[in-house]
Formats: C-alpha cells, sequence, structure tokens
C-alpha cells in the first residue's frame, strides 16, 4: 500500500471516529435518550422517512454481512458505530417519567418451529374476524374472569364510565379535552375519539372507593361544559357543548400507523400486506369526503436482533409509503415473546401524529405477545393509557399461532383504547396454515371478510362519525 493510500485510511479513520464519538454525546433533538422523557417530535411537514435509522445494516443479518465486505472502510465504519451504541444510553427502557433506561441481558431464547406453509397459502387472500368487547361488554368481563393463563399486566377495567361530547346540533365532537376530578384532584384526562366518547376506568386509576362522585369538565376551542358524574349511578353521561362543531364539508384528516412485527413468523403477513397497501390506502383515499389521509409504520423485532424498531413517519404519499415497505424483510425472534413494548412507545411518540381535530388509528400485526422478563422495559398497559389520552386508537390483529396470553393482551389493548380485535382466521383446525373461516380464539359471533375490506371498513366506520356522507351508508 503506498504512502498516500495510508494517509487517506488514516484521514478517514480519524472522521470516522470523531463521528462515532459525537454520536455518544447526548444529542439535543433526542432528549429521550437521555432524560427517559418523549422523543422530540420531527419536523411536521409530513414528508415521511425513517426517524431512527439511516438505511445501514438492511434488514437482514445477509444485508449486512455484504456491507461488511464492501471494503475496509464499511468495517471502520461499523467498529466505530458499535463502539457509539455501546456508550450510549440503550432505547429500550423505563417509561418515560423514569430515568434513561440501560441495556438488559437479552435471555437466551427458546428456539422456535418453523412456521407451518400450506401449498397455495401466500396466494390466498388473508381472512379475518373481529370483536367490539365495548359493545359485548358483558361476555368481555366473563372472559377476563375465565382467563387462566400465563401473567399479564392487567387494569381493572370493571368499573366503566363512557362520558360523550357532542357540538350543539348534537354530533360527535373529535378532539375535545376532558378532564375528571375527585374533588379538586384531577384522576384522569384524554381526547375524545371520532365517536366523541372516551372511556373512565376508577379502579384502574387506583380511585379510592370512597369517593361517590367525580367532577367531569370538557373543553374545545374555547368552550368549557361541566357535569356532575354519581358514581355507581350514571354509567353514561353526555355532555353537548355549544360549539359548532366540524364543517360538514371539510375532509376529515387521518392518521393511520401499521406496527408491524417483522420477526420470521411473520414472513406471509408482511408478504400479503406489502402486496395490498397500495389499494388500501387508494380505497381510503376514495371513500366520500376524502379524507386527508397520512400512513406510517413502526416495524419491530427483538432485542438482540438486528434492530429492536425503526420508524417510519407519516406521509401522505402512498406510493413513497408503498416502497418503504416492500423493503421491510422478516427475520430473527427466535424465542416466542417479541419487543412489542418498547415498539408500542415508539409508534406513539416517535411519529408526528397531527392530534389536533384527526382521526387516529393504529394497526398492530403481529403474532407473539410482549416480553413481560425484560428488566427495564416499557410497559404495554401504560403505553395503551398513554395512547388512550392522546386519542389514539388501536386495533390490534392477531395472526398465526398467537397464543392465550397474546390474545388476553391484544384485547386488553383494543378495548380500553375502543378499538376492535381483529384476528385472522383459518381454515382450522389451528390458527395457522390457509386463509379460512375459522379460530381458536375465544371468541363468539363474529362474521368474517378478506383482510383488506375488514380494514378499510374499520377506517369507514371511523370517518362516519365525523362524515355525514359516510354515516348515510353505514
Amino acid at each position: 500500500m503506498s504512502s498516500s493510500q495510508i494517509a487517506q485510511k488514516i484521514i478517514v479513520y480519524t472522521l470516522l471516529v470523531a463521528l462515532g464519538l459525537t454520536a455518544c454525546l447526548p444529542s439535543s433533538t433526542d432528549p429521550h435518550l437521555v432524560s427517559g422523557s418523549e422523543p422530540s417530535r420531527p419536523d411536521t411537514s409530513g414528508g415521511g422517512g425513517w426517524i431512527d435509522w439511516g438505511g445501514e445494516g438492511g434488514w437482514t443479518n445477509d444485508d449486512r454481512r455484504a456491507m461488511s465486505e464492501a471494503g475496509d472502510e464499511v468495517m471502520v465504519e461499523k467498529e466505530v458505530a458499535a463502539s457509539a451504541e455501546a456508550s450510549a444510553p440503550a432505547e429500550a427502557g423505563a417509561p418515560a417519567e423514569a430515568g434513561a433506561p440501560k441495556s438488559a441481558p437479552v435471555p437466551a431464547p427458546t428456539p422456535m418451529p418453523d412456521p407451518t406453509m400450506v401449498p397455495g397459502q401466500s396466494q390466498s387472500p388473508l381472512r379475518a374476524g373481529e370483536v367490539d368487547d365495548n359493545a359485548e361488554w358483558d361476555d368481555y368481563l366473563l372472559y377476563r374472569l375465565a382467563y387462566a393463563g400465563p401473567t399479564v399486566h392487567d387494569r381493572d377495567v370493571s368499573e366503566r364510565y363512557i362520558i360523550a361530547v357532542n357540538d350543539q346540533d348534537g354530533n360527535p365532537l373529535l378532539d375535545a379535552g376532558v378532564t375528571v376530578y375527585a374533588g379538586n384532584e384531577p384522576v384522569f384526562s384524554g381526547r375524545t375519539y371520532a365517536s366523541g366518547q372516551v372511556l373512565f376506568f376508577p379502579k384502574a386509576l387506583g380511585v379510592s372507593d370512597g369517593v361517590t362522585s367525580f367532577r367531569v369538565v370538557t373543553e374545545k376551542d374555547d368552550v368549557r361544559g361541566e357535569a356532575t358524574l354519581v358514581r355507581g349511578e350514571t354509567y353514561q353521561l353526555t355532555l353537548n357543548l355549544a360549539h359548532t362543531g366540524r364543517d360538514p364539508g371539510e375532509p376529515v384528516s387521518l392518521d393511520v400507523l401499521f406496527l408491524i412485527d417483522s420477526t420470521g413468523s411473520m414472513a406471509d403477513e408482511i408478504d400479503k400486506l406489502q402486496g395490498s397497501i397500495r389499494e388500501i390506502a387508494a380505497r381510503i383515499d376514495r371513500l366520500p369526503g376524502q379524507p386527508r389521509a397520512r400512513f406510517a409504520m413502526t416495524i419491530y423485532r427483538d432485542r438482540g436482533d438486528l434492530f429492536v424498531s425503526r420508524t417510519f413517519d407519516f406521509t401522505p404519499d402512498v406510493s413513497l409509503f408503498h416502497e418503504a415497505l416492500a423493503q421491510v424483510e422478516a427475520e430473527g425472534g427466535g424465542d416466542y415473546p417479541e419487543s412489542l413494548n418498547e415498539a408500542l412507545h415508539r409508534a406513539i411518540y416517535a411519529p408526528e401524529w397531527r392530534g389536533q381535530d384527526a382521526v387516529q388509528l393504529i394497526f398492530l400485526v403481529a403474532d407473539a405477545p410482549p416480553h413481560l422478563d425484560y428488566a427495564q422495559d416499557y410497559d404495554y398497559a401504560l403505553e395503551m393509557e398513554n395512547a388512550a389520552e392522546q386519542g389514539i386508537k388501536i386495533f390490534p390483529i392477531a395472526s398465526s399461532g398467537l397464543d392465550e396470553q397474546g390474545e388476553y393482551i391484544f384485547r386488553q389493548i383494543a378495548q380500553f383504547t375502543q378499538g376492535r380485535f381483529v384476528f385472522l382466521t383459518y381454515a382450522g383446525p389451528a390458527n395457522s396454515g390457509a386463509p379460512g373461516d375459522e379460530t381458536t380464539h375465544h371468541v363468539e359471533d363474529y362474521s368474517v371478510e378478506n383482510l383488506d375490506d375488514l380494514l378499510v371498513s374499520l377506517v369507514e366506520e371511523e370517518l362516519a362519525y365525523q362524515n355525514p356522507q359516510l354515516a348515510r351508508v353505514q
């Protein structure tokens, strides 16, 4: 090697080391990694793009090896990046109010069998059913009482109050702030969904049984209303505000995030989603009133995999979103549970949700529950509370092989955020194999349709609360 080549390599190495050291310093643009607070919001232009990933490493270990073999400079860069990662605070960790988490040891994985593939399965459209546990409330409470599976992070939702907020014409008011007081102490706050509703669970919040009534205050654009909720008597409370509501001619703002488990067992579901997302988005765009739709995604795996989570920010450009989703490949996992706790936190806090006057939905597509054995991890139960507080509704979609614990957790998340528990159906008798109309989940009285049609109809139902044209055809 010539002296000039050696000099060039020294310069490259020095620059990369400098970059690596800079990466180890606390970042002013992401205080979440230093203080444990919420991650900073990206630019509000809604242009999409990966928030926390620059394209390095690819999607599989084969991609990473190919990049490593590209040259000495690439190897140097990866060594510096690894050093920086070891020095920086770990992203997976305690809830937002706690300090920055540290890496926890990764338990030895329990090997999982390869997914059972049926000839022609990948060519068949996915089929799915859904249940609304808030609508079938007594059945849901009985299901909870009968549960005898593995440990979950439960919330006592047995005492439920529905608080509805309407405008001056009696229409549901979206994104109204609701605060519930026990005496002068606020015990709950949230934002109304498109239905104009929030759910209040005093037992889940640890409110003393000695509190016999609550003061409910709601506000929207400086228009305020107040009412009293008598505990044990008024299970549904409606407040009518002197608010003009939405302009019926104005398109509804819609943010849809796909939260996708991309471990190896999810290859078939990801392949189907990649093939249908463009048509799903086009159908949503063609709905009466043409909603102002944006799409985002959080892709996740598990600790010890190539990555834990990656988030693509909201964009109205369906082609750009489709191109990014088309790059996603399934790999990793190893043991059965995955890092859903962290992924749900990232889905809520990393992308730029519009918040104000927007319908906000998450479709969680997964075949495994979260790890509940990781030290210093986020907590899905806390994250579902955060989602409800911000007016984000979650629709978990149970994919092949989801066990009893996973079903309970997915239904918890859906019920608490007023979503639906969606489940893929199969030819039977197990929750795997070729698409069909059967399920082993603990559900009754459900109908089955193609997953694409079901997703569009769920979005349409949410928009119909705020769109008179859609409401007339529902």
